[in-house]
Protein backbone atom coordinates (compact mmCIF):
# COMPACT_ATOMS: atom_id res chain seq x y z
CA UNK A 1 0.00 0.00 0.00
CA UNK A 2 1.38 3.41 -0.97
CA UNK A 3 1.09 5.97 1.81
CA UNK A 4 2.19 8.88 -0.36
CA UNK A 5 5.94 8.36 -0.11
CA UNK A 6 8.31 10.95 1.28
CA UNK A 7 9.94 14.15 0.10
CA UNK A 8 8.69 15.81 -3.06
CA UNK A 9 6.73 12.70 -4.11
CA UNK A 10 4.82 12.84 -0.82
CA UNK A 11 3.99 16.50 -1.39
CA UNK A 12 2.99 16.15 -5.05
CA UNK A 13 0.83 13.07 -4.44
CA UNK A 14 -1.19 14.92 -1.80
CA UNK A 15 -1.22 18.16 -3.81
CA UNK A 16 -2.55 16.32 -6.88
CA UNK A 17 -5.38 14.78 -4.86
CA UNK A 18 -6.38 18.08 -3.26
CA UNK A 19 -6.07 20.11 -6.47
CA UNK A 20 -8.06 17.66 -8.60
CA UNK A 21 -10.66 17.22 -5.86
CA UNK A 22 -11.15 20.99 -5.70
CA UNK A 23 -11.65 21.32 -9.47
CA UNK A 24 -13.98 18.32 -9.50
CA UNK A 25 -15.98 19.83 -6.62
CA UNK A 26 -16.35 23.05 -8.62
CA UNK A 27 -18.00 21.10 -11.46
CA UNK A 28 -20.55 19.83 -8.93
CA UNK A 29 -21.10 23.34 -7.57
CA UNK A 30 -21.77 24.57 -11.12
CA UNK A 31 -24.37 21.90 -11.76
CA UNK A 32 -26.13 21.96 -8.39
CA UNK A 33 -26.18 25.71 -7.74
CA UNK A 34 -25.98 27.31 -11.19
CA UNK A 35 -22.87 29.37 -10.38
CA UNK A 36 -19.25 29.63 -11.55
CA UNK A 37 -20.20 30.28 -15.16
CA UNK A 38 -23.32 28.14 -15.32
CA UNK A 39 -26.68 29.84 -15.11
CA UNK A 40 -29.06 26.89 -14.87
CA UNK A 41 -29.36 24.32 -12.09
CA UNK A 42 -29.64 20.68 -13.11
CA UNK A 43 -32.60 18.60 -11.99
CA UNK A 44 -32.10 15.81 -9.48
CA UNK A 45 -32.91 12.37 -10.80
CA UNK A 46 -31.30 13.10 -14.16
CA UNK A 47 -27.85 12.03 -15.40
CA UNK A 48 -26.60 15.57 -14.89
CA UNK A 49 -28.16 15.74 -11.43
CA UNK A 50 -26.47 12.50 -10.44
CA UNK A 51 -23.20 13.78 -11.90
CA UNK A 52 -23.55 17.01 -9.92
CA UNK A 53 -24.05 15.10 -6.66
CA UNK A 54 -21.10 12.79 -7.38
CA UNK A 55 -18.88 15.74 -8.30
CA UNK A 56 -19.89 17.86 -5.29
CA UNK A 57 -19.68 15.20 -2.58
CA UNK A 58 -17.01 13.14 -4.32
CA UNK A 59 -14.87 16.25 -4.68
CA UNK A 60 -15.14 16.95 -0.94
CA UNK A 61 -14.17 13.37 -0.09
CA UNK A 62 -11.21 13.48 -2.49
CA UNK A 63 -10.04 16.85 -1.10
CA UNK A 64 -10.15 15.57 2.48
CA UNK A 65 -8.82 12.15 1.53
CA UNK A 66 -11.67 10.23 3.16
CA UNK A 67 -12.70 6.86 1.64
CA UNK A 68 -10.39 7.84 -1.21
CA UNK A 69 -9.93 4.50 -2.95
CA UNK A 70 -13.62 3.54 -3.31
CA UNK A 71 -14.68 7.13 -4.05
CA UNK A 72 -11.97 7.51 -6.69
CA UNK A 73 -13.11 4.26 -8.30
CA UNK A 74 -16.72 5.49 -8.49
CA UNK A 75 -15.59 8.86 -9.87
CA UNK A 76 -13.36 7.20 -12.48
CA UNK A 77 -16.39 5.19 -13.60
CA UNK A 78 -18.45 8.40 -13.73
CA UNK A 79 -15.83 10.03 -15.95
CA UNK A 80 -15.68 6.95 -18.18
CA UNK A 81 -19.46 7.08 -18.62
CA UNK A 82 -19.38 10.85 -19.21
CA UNK A 83 -16.80 10.33 -21.92
CA UNK A 84 -18.67 7.38 -23.43
CA UNK A 85 -22.10 9.10 -23.47
CA UNK A 86 -21.21 12.72 -24.16
CA UNK A 87 -17.90 12.80 -26.03
CA UNK A 88 -17.20 9.51 -27.82
CA UNK A 89 -20.13 9.86 -30.26
CA UNK A 90 -18.45 13.00 -31.68
CA UNK A 91 -15.01 11.45 -32.19
CA UNK A 92 -12.71 8.87 -30.62
CA UNK A 93 -10.03 11.54 -29.99
CA UNK A 94 -10.51 13.58 -26.79
CA UNK A 95 -8.85 16.63 -28.33
CA UNK A 96 -11.49 16.60 -31.09
CA UNK A 97 -14.57 15.75 -29.01
CA UNK A 98 -14.04 18.04 -25.99
CA UNK A 99 -13.46 15.11 -23.64
CA UNK A 100 -9.97 16.00 -22.40
CA UNK A 101 -11.23 17.01 -18.95
CA UNK A 102 -13.18 13.79 -18.47
CA UNK A 103 -10.19 11.68 -19.56
CA UNK A 104 -7.77 13.58 -17.30
CA UNK A 105 -10.09 13.32 -14.29
CA UNK A 106 -10.54 9.62 -15.01
CA UNK A 107 -6.76 9.08 -15.15
CA UNK A 108 -6.18 10.84 -11.82
CA UNK A 109 -9.02 8.94 -10.15
CA UNK A 110 -7.60 5.62 -11.40
CA UNK A 111 -4.23 6.68 -9.94
CA UNK A 112 -5.85 7.53 -6.58
CA UNK A 113 -7.87 4.31 -6.52
CA UNK A 114 -4.67 2.33 -7.08
CA UNK A 115 -2.30 4.37 -4.88
CA UNK A 116 -4.51 5.79 -2.15
CA UNK A 117 -4.76 9.38 -0.95
CA UNK A 118 -1.29 9.94 0.46
CA UNK A 119 -0.41 10.36 4.10
CA UNK A 120 -1.76 13.92 4.41
CA UNK A 121 -5.40 12.82 4.35
CA UNK A 122 -8.13 11.67 6.67
CA UNK A 123 -7.54 8.11 5.46
CA UNK A 124 -3.84 8.53 6.35
CA UNK A 125 -4.73 9.92 9.78
CA UNK A 126 -7.10 7.03 10.47
CA UNK A 127 -4.47 4.52 9.30
CA UNK A 128 -1.81 6.13 11.54
CA UNK A 129 -4.11 6.07 14.57
CA UNK A 130 -4.90 2.39 13.98
CA UNK A 131 -1.16 1.64 13.80
CA UNK A 132 -0.60 3.47 17.09
CA UNK A 133 -3.30 1.39 18.80
CA UNK A 134 -1.85 -1.91 17.56
CA UNK A 135 1.73 -0.94 18.46
CA UNK A 136 0.92 0.73 21.78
Amino acid sequence: MNDGGSGIGHFTHNALRIWVGFFFWMHGVQKLFGVLGREEVVEFGTRMGTAGLLEFFGGILIITGLFTRPVALVLALEMFLAYYWAHLPRSVWPIMNGGETAVLFMAVFVFLAANGPGAFSLDGLIRARRREKTVG
